[in-house]
């Protein structure tokens, strides 16, 4: 064998143990859900473990197919050395499964062939094959094709009522807090729920001119403000004075308002 077909094997053969170490990875921890989590289990995340397994069996078959790929049955392995005595690295290489190299096992690891058992029953169903008439044969096929029909149909058939079951239930599920609604509602339209705002208490005492009285325009208060009013006969007329700038609420007022009679002010006795 020249070098470079000798790299090429070497390189098959590295790819072909990643792809059966995945695949042996995937089917480890398949089986140690059946057996732990069998209960929690459903058929959706069955089916996505067979799909998982199906895929990485696939990638090997190309892979073996590839062309690229020399045929691994053109080569021949020989064993150069046998020994019954226990040996670490082929222990370590094989994961504990085969502790020893010797004569009993070197049949079972390098044959190529089925065991004997297994042959001799194909040969079995071969023969029984053989002996079955054209039509006969049709006949079981034609059987055996209706029957996975049928059962295709019946598969097909309980997908789509779990299909539509579960689409019904999404679209009768609750996306809201009824409570939360209602409440928000009364709280916009009502109020309910909210604290009440404080207000700011009139201070007691004289007004000064040009200032506003808290409560203007309330019941009860005066509808006038920011306005000097002059009762006195002798008296000029009232003017509108121009609040002091930096004070909030109060804009600037440029009307002057002249008022005669004191017949308007609304705390007159």
């Amino acid at each position: 064998m020249q070098p470079q077909e000798e790299k090429q094997l070497e390189a098959s053969v590295d790819a072909i143990i990643s792809r059966v170490a995945d695949l042996k990875s995937s089917l480890a921890a398949f089986i140690l859900k059946l057996e732990n989590e069998f209960e929690r289990m459903n058929w959706p995340s069955v089916l996505d473990n067979f799909a998982l397994v199906s895929g990485q069996l696939n990638t090997l078959n190309k892979l073996l197919k590839n062309d690229k790929t020399p045929l691994l049955r053109n080569q021949v392995i020989i064993p150069l050395l046998l020994s019954p005595d226990r040996d670490d690295e082929l222990m370590k290489l094989t994961e504990g499964r085969v502790p020893v190299f010797s004569h009993e096992v070197v049949p079972d690891h390098l044959r190529t062939k089925p065991d004997p058992e297994v042959e001799e029953q194909e040969k079995q169903l071969s023969a029984e094959a053989a002996r079955l008439a054209p039509d006969v044969a049709q006949k079981h096929i034609q059987a055996l094709n209706k029957m996975c029909g049928n059962l295709l149909d019946k598969l097909n058939t309980t997908r789509e009522e779990r299909e539509s079951e579960s689409g019904a239930l999404r679209q009768n599920k609750q996306t809201f807090n009824p409570a939360d609604t209602n409440a928000l509602l009364a709280a916009i339209g009502f109020g309910k729920g909210l604290s009440k705002p404080i207000r700011p208490t009139p201070q007691s005492g004289p007004v000064p001119s040009g200032q506003s009285v808290p409560g203007a325009g309330l019941q009860g208060g005066p509808s006038i403000a920011q306005v000097s009013i002059q009762s006195g006969p002798n008296q000029q007329g009232m003017q509108g004075q121009v609040p002091p700038q930096g004070q909030p609420g109060k804009m600037p007022s440029t009307i002057k308002t002249n008022i005669k009679s004191a017949s308007m002010h609304p705390y007159q006795r």
